[in-house]
């Protein structure tokens, strides 16, 4: 007497119920919402002299489609709060802005950059896609 293997129904339900998961996961995941890609990087000395030229560059760039793209360096420093330095000017691509400075006094200044997306050049309310990570400058 030989031994066969059973294929039976609760064997093929068991694949069917995994394919038809597998089937709707894929589904699930192709009609969710996609995400745009971005970052933004920003350089700056980790110390400066008082009354030298402190140099920050900051890069940022988006795939977000619709959008034209600026670039705005702000800065923190002896507590008067975030405040924009320099901005970029409007691009379709990448964006890129310096700014020079220099302090009059000791202390740690704080920067980051924050890119934009503009609807139209004179866009009047842009909408803040990413931020960079805040860098200190201490200033001595």
């Amino acid at each position: 007497m030989t031994r066969t293997k059973k294929t039976g129904i609760k064997t093929r339900g068991g694949r069917v119920a995994v394919i038809g998961a597998l089937g709707l996961a894929s589904v699930a995941l192709a009609a969710g919402p996609a995400f745009a890609k971005g970052d933004v990087d920003i350089t700056a000395p980790r110390t400066a002299q008082v009354g030298k030229t402190i140099t920050v560059k900051a890069h940022g760039g988006d795939d977000s489609a619709g959008f034209l793209h600026q670039l705005c360096l702000e800065e923190n420093g002896f507590g008067e709060g975030w405040h924009q330095e320099t901005c970029s000017p409007v691009v379709e691509g990448d964006a890129q802005v310096t700014a020079h400075g220099t302090s009059a006094r000791r202390g740690d200044l704080k920067f980051r950059a924050v890119l934009y997306g503009l609807t139209s050049p004179h866009d009047q309310k842009p909408v803040r896609l990413h931020a960079s990570d805040v860098v200190t400058v201490h200033v001595r």
